[in-house]
């Protein structure tokens, strides 16, 4: 039976474009930019869940779809309610001066265009490219502020020109610098072709990673392993996912990729509630380089692309290792049809080392090895991936981590032995404009419950002057409410190794405290950018490491619904203006943390993973060691 918070299914993707078709009468002009579930409120999903389930009257759960989709015709767009168990529209909202997300139909009808296109090819074999075959296009969006005002009002990309030494090249090591292509996306032409010669491309570019492609030879590595000869030590169940104590559901969508709903931790006999969803909401990727080439070059991947849309397959022994259980997951194209993606998600065990361990000189060693459960997605976005894990641990902990790597976007230099303001030379003639990652997590936490605060935890030195500490030796953690969304501001505090406690003061554990978990930041940094530049003015949420709100169903994207062309922030920025309180209430949490990248000569031709994570911690969840029960291994 299907549970309410599964992901759509190919049929019910295919079921509400029809339905859209029918009773709106969308004809080919239309595209499809997103169709995905409309999760139930929370407050509905209980009840909803047990009739999925046959334990409650009402029969199966009620499904619904949220579409957006435009006529390219005349450029407007709509966005949908469709009752996928009622067959109709129940909502159907005009959007107004918003542009939907790109799609990936888009990206490749652009290349094609573009590459039959006979300016482009005069264009290119004046600098001596003649083989169309091997040239690549990479279609971008734009930030409204930075479209030329005569194109005001169209769907606007431009993009990119890259070209291939061989069959097999890698098309990213060779930047056809000062070549960019504006596109009217809607009818597919090209509107004009910036087109500065920067003179002689830079000779001797070593930006090949394929074995056949590299002058180096490959090293000798042994197998490695891994085995589990009575099989893993979880059970998937459709889309329940169970683990030792922990128990969440795993979801997915065109935007976020990967979600998981419902986590909770079975606690002597008692499920708990640790987090109601856990996503990434979106992505900013700003690159600081005020070249012709790059000044544009502002991603949004998330609310631009979208992360389902670009998961891509994993493969056993090289993606994964170990004994490994995959979900599909399903997409779609812009008319509308489903798409599925094999082996989008991967859950397994892995072994981490040490849990805890003692040595007693009578009672001698007593030692448990560490085991954690992931859960992982990866992402192609052109010339980037990101691997995201969520990582489950015995003794309570979360560990979300995001692994960057792939091929940086690269330019000539402005001259021979010339070393660029923004950038690195990474090969001959050859620089990487520096730029940053910026990863927003949603963390709908439920901790024991809807009712929580979010607290400000500072460690700060003992006075000197304390007569009753006349070493000056004393630590002591101050632990600030947070009761309004002003408050929920938050900054990173590396002089006071700033924490942040989600607790619930209504529940005490058995030590009579409150029950908590803490947000423990790394790899958060600072936008280092004007706030009236056009960059910071789209996300503003870049501005703060944490932001914390009241619980809104509609309050999912903090760059807003459409950073398409946008100009400013409609997400975050807005939405807290009004200072709502949040205290003892349910509460979002939105973390910022990311990749500050200056760019090295390693990071070429392919870029090593850079890793970034944080943590979700028990801070008072428990009453002691959760893991106490976890049993002896075995010796080898």
């Amino acid at each position: 039976m299907t549970h309410p918070l599964d992901p759509l299914s190919a049929e019910e993707i295919r079921q509400a474009a029809g339905i859209v078709r029918r009773d709106r009468g969308i004809g080919d002009s239309w595209r499809f930019a997103s169709i995905e579930l409309r999760e139930p409120a929370k407050a509905d999903l209980p009840a909803l869940a047990a009739g999925a389930a046959g334990a409650a009257p009402g029969g199966p759960a009620r499904r619904e779809a949220l579409v957006v989709c435009w006529d390219r015709a005349d450029g407007q767009a709509y966005r949908a309610t469709v009752s996928l168990s009622g067959d109709e529209v129940t909502n159907w909202e005009h959007l107004p001066a918003q542009q939907p997300n790109m799609t990936a139909d888009e990206w490749h009808e652009c290349d094609e265009m573009l590459r039959a296109h006979p300016a482009l090819a005069e264009a290119l074999a004046a600098r001596g490219i003649t083989d169309m075959s091997r040239v690549l296009t990479d279609m971008w969006a734009y930030g409204a502020a930075l479209m030329p005002e005569r194109y005001k009002g169209l769907r606007l990309g431009w993009s990119d020109v890259w070209y291939r030494d061989s069959e097999q090249g890698n098309p990213y090591a060779h930047h056809v610098t000062g070549l960019h292509p504006i596109v009217d996306l809607n009818t597919m032409t090209l509107l004009e072709l910036e087109d500065s010669d920067p003179g002689d491309r830079p000779p001797d570019v070593m930006g090949e990673y394929l074995p056949g492609l590299i002058p180096t030879p490959l090293r000798e590595v042994a197998p490695l392993e891994i085995s589990q000869p009575e099989g893993v030590g979880f059970t998937l169940d459709g889309h329940l996912l169970s683990w030792q104590n922990w128990q969440l559901r795993i979801g997915f969508n065109h935007r976020e990729g990967l979600v998981l709903h419902q986590v909770a931790f079975q606690d002597r006999g008692r499920l708990r509630s640790v987090a109601h969803r856990l996503s990434f909401a979106e992505m900013v990727v700003p690159y600081r380089d005020a070249s012709p080439d790059h000044y544009r070059r502002t991603a949004f991947d998330i609310g631009e692309w979208g992360l389902g849309f670009m998961t891509t397959s994993l493969t056993l022994g090289c993606d994964c290792l170990g004994v490994i259980s995959y979900l599909d997951a399903v997409v779609h194209d812009s008319r509308g049809e489903p798409r599925t993606i094999p082996n989008a998600i991967c859950v397994h065990e892995e072994d981490s080392g040490v849990l805890w361990k003692h040595v007693d000189e009578r009672a001698g060693v007593e030692v448990r090895r560490a085991r954690r459960l992931v859960v992982s997605f990866h992402v192609t976005v052109a010339n980037y991936e990101y691997l995201v894990y969520w990582r489950f641990y015995q003794d309570g902990n979360i560990e979300c981590e995001v692994r960057a790597t792939g091929i940086l976007v690269t330019s000539h230099a402005d001259a021979p032995g010339s070393r660029p303001a923004n950038g690195t030379l990474v090969d001959q003639g050859t620089y990487a404009p520096f730029h940053q990652h910026f990863i927003v997590a949603r963390l709908d936490l439920d901790v024991d419950g809807t009712g929580n605060t979010v607290y400000a935890t500072d460690s700060q030195a003992a006075s000197a002057n304390d007569p009753a500490d006349p070493y000056a030796l004393g630590l002591v953690v101050r632990s600030t409410p947070l009761r309004t969304e002003a408050e929920g501001k938050q900054d990173y505090d590396w002089s006071t190794q700033r924490t942040w406690k989600v607790v619930n003061d209504n529940v005490p554990n058995g030590l009579g405290t409150p029950v908590g978990y803490k947000l423990v930041p790394s790899a958060a940094f600072p936008p280092l950018l004007d706030p009236a530049s056009p960059a910071y003015q789209r996300a503003e949420v870049i501005g703060h490491t944490l932001w914390v709100t009241p619980y809104r169903e509609d309050e999912r994207w903090p760059c807003g619904d459409f950073p398409v062309q946008s100009e400013h922030d409609s997400g975050l920025a807005a939405w807290t203006e009004a200072g709502r309180p949040i205290e003892n209430t349910d509460v979002v949490l939105w973390y910022v943390f990311g990749i500050h990248h200056i760019t090295r000569p390693e990071d070429w031709p392919v870029m090593p993973s850079d890793i970034v994570s944080f943590w979700l911690k028990p801070s008072g969840f428990f009453d002691r060691n959760p893991a106490l029960d976890v049993p002896p291994g075995h010796p080898g």
